[in-house]
C-alpha cells in the first residue's frame, strides 16, 4: 500500500478542514507517527494498535504508520461510548492506542498475532446488529485484492474526486471510499459531518465525480431536495447529473429511493453487496442495466452459491442462503474459533437469503432477522418494507417477526411518518392489499419518531422488536 501511494508523488490526496494534503505529505506524516510508535513500544510486529482519530490527515497518516511498523490497525468509532471502545480495545488485545492525544502504550496488551504467510493488516469489527461485535481479520493480501478489484470494477481513476461522509471503522467508508480513492491516486474530500445541504452544494459545484453512501443518506438528500426552492433544486439536480458514479450499499436501497435518484441524476445508483467478512462480493455493472432491488452479479474471482437449510445447493430460480468464497474472503475471526469453524467446505455462510433472477442477485434479507415465518410461510421483510415505503404517509419503515403462539410469528411494521402525515394499521393494510399477499400484510403497527440504527444506518432489528408493546396497533 505504501509503495503504491508513494508513486502518486505530489498529487493532491486529501482535503480536510479546508487544508489540502498531497500523497507525499501523507507519507511524510506517516513516517513521523511510525517513529513515535517505535519509541513508545519498540517492536510492534503483529501487535494490534487501536486507532481513534477524526477522518482526515491524522487518520490516514496513523493508518499508514501502523502498517509500516508491521502492526495490525484496529479502527475505532469516535461516536461509540467510552465503555464500548474500552471493550473493543480489550477484545483486540491492543498494546497501543493511537489518537489525537498521541501514542499511549497499554500494559495489558496481548501477544503478537501468530505469524502468517500473508500478515494481517486490519482488525475490523462487525456492526453487531444481531450479536456482540466480532473482530474480522483482514490480511494485506485480502485488502490488496479488494482494492485492485473494486477500482477496476467501478472505474476509479486518478482524476476522480469523492466526498467522504461515512465512518472509517467499517468497510464501506474505509475501503470502498477512502482506500480505493487513494489506491487510484484520486482526491478524497473529507466532510466534518454529513449535512445534506452541504453535500448538495459540493455536488452542485461540479467537482465531485464519485459519491458513495448508505440508503439513509440518500433518503436525507432527497428530503432536503424536496424542501428546497425550485431554482436550488435544479442546481442541485445538475450536480447529481454531473456524477459519473453514485453507489449505495451497507443496507438494502428501497425501490422508491432507487427510482427517485435515477430520475433526478439521469442514471440509477449502483448497488453492491458485501459485508465485513467478505468485503465486496457482488456488484451491479459500471456500464449496463441496473435494476431496483438487485445487488448485481459476482465480482471477478468471486464464487457464490445458494443453499437450503441442509447446506445443499438449490435449483436455479429458488431461494437459498448465500455462500461466498474467493480471494477477498477473510480466513478467521479474532480469537473466535467456534464462529470461524462455521465455514462450510471453504464457503463462508453469509446468513443472507437470496434469489438469482436473470443472472442478477436479489436479497430477501437475513435468515435470522429478515425472514418472517408466519403461518407456514416464509416471508421477506425486505419485500414488505419496499411496498410500505410506497405509501405516501410512510417516510421510513422496518418489518420484523414478532413471536406469536398461533402463527409462529406475526408481521410487525414500525414506521416513521412523513411530515404532517397520519396512518393507522387498517388503512395501511387496506392500501397494501393491492401489492401484497394476505399472509404478508402487517398485523402489528407502531409509529416511531425514528428507527434505531447503527453508525452505517442499518436498522437494529433486535432493538426494534422491543418498541412493540401496549402502544402499538394490532389486527386479529
Amino acid at each position: 500500500m505504501l509503495s503504491r501511494l508513494a508513486a502518486h508523488g505530489d498529487r493532491p490526496a486529501l482535503l480536510a478542514g479546508g487544508v489540502e494534503h498531497s500523497y507525499r505529505e501523507l507519507l511524510s506524516a506517516a513516517a513521523a507517527v511510525a517513529t513515535s510508535l517505535r519509541a513508545a513500544r519498540g517492536d510492534l510486529a503483529g501487535e494490534r494498535v487501536a486507532l481513534l482519530a477524526e477522518p482526515g490527515r491524522d487518520f490516514v497518516a496513523s493508518l499508514l504508520a501502523i502498517w509500516s511498523v508491521g502492526a495490525i490497525a484496529v479502527p475505532l468509532a469516535l461516536s461509540h461510548p467510552e465503555a464500548e471502545r474500552t471493550w473493543l480495545i480489550e477484545d483486540s488485545g491492543a498494546s497501543v492506542v493511537l489518537s489525537a492525544a498521541g501514542v499511549r502504550a497499554l500494559p495489558t496488551g496481548g501477544a503478537p498475532a501468530a505469524e502468517a504467510v500473508d500478515p494481517p493488516a486490519l482488525l475490523i469489527y462487525t456492526s453487531g446488529t444481531t450479536s456482540r461485535p466480532k473482530g474480522v481479520v483482514w490480511s494485506h493480501g485480502m485488502l490488496t485484492w479488494q482494492l485492485e478489484t473494486l477500482t477496476r470494477a467501478w472505474g476509479w481513476r486518478a482524476d476522480d474526486r469523492t466526498l467522504l461522509a461515512l465512518p472509517l471503522h467499517h468497510v464501506h467508508g474505509l475501503v470502498n471510499v477512502l482506500l480505493c480513492c487513494l489506491w487510484a491516486g484520486a482526491r478524497c474530500e473529507v466532510l466534518p459531518r454529513f449535512d445534506p445541504e452541504a453535500v448538495w452544494e459540493r455536488l452542485a459545484a461540479g467537482e465531485v465525480s464519485v459519491w458513495m453512501a448508505v440508503p439513509t443518506l440518500y433518503h436525507r438528500l432527497l428530503g432536503a431536495w424536496d424542501a428546497a426552492p425550485p431554482a436550488q433544486r435544479e442546481r442541485w439536480a445538475a450536480g447529481a447529473r454531473g456524477l459519473r458514479l453514485a453507489v449505495s450499499g451497507s443496507a438494502a436501497l428501497p425501490a422508491p429511493l432507487f427510482e427517485r435518484w435515477a430520475a433526478l441524476a439521469g442514471r440509477p445508483p449502483l448497488e453492491r453487496y458485501g459485508m465485513t467478512e467478505i468485503g465486496m462480493a457482488l456488484s451491479n455493472p459500471l456500464d449496463g442495466e441496473r435494476v431496483a432491488g438487485s445487488v448485481g452479479s459476482p465480482l471477478p474471482g468471486v464464487e457464490v452459491r445458494r443453499v437450503d437449510e441442509q447446506g445443499q445447493p438449490v435449483a436455479a430460480g429458488e431461494t437459498g442462503e448465500l455462500e461466498v468464497r474467493g480471494p477477498g474472503v477473510f480466513q478467521t475471526y479474532w480469537r473466535r474459533p467456534a464462529e470461524t469453524a462455521a465455514f462450510r467446505d471453504g464457503w463462508f455462510r453469509t446468513g443472507d437469503v437470496a434469489v438469482c433472477e436473470h443472472g442478477r442477485y436479489r436479497l430477501l434479507g437475513r435468515a435470522s432477522q429478515d425472514i418472517v415465518k408466519t403461518g407456514g410461510y416464509k416471508v421477506s421483510a425486505l419485500e414488505i418494507e419496499a411496498v410500505l415505503l410506497g405509501h405516501p404517509a410512510v417516510a421510513e419503515c422496518a418489518v420484523v417477526g414478532l413471536a406469536d403462539p398461533e402463527w409462529g410469528e406475526r408481521v410487525g411494521a414500525a414506521v416513521v411518518l412523513a411530515p404532517g402525515a397520519r396512518v393507522d394499521l387498517e388503512g395501511l393494510r387496506s392500501w397494501a392489499r393491492e401489492h401484497l399477499a394476505p399472509y404478508k400484510l402487517p398485523t402489528r403497527l407502531v409509529v416511531l419518531s425514528e428507527l434505531p440504527k447503527n453508525a452505517l444506518g442499518k436498522v437494529v432489528k433486535g432493538e426494534l422488536r422491543g418498541r412493540f408493546g401496549e402502544g402499538d396497533e394490532s389486527a386479529g
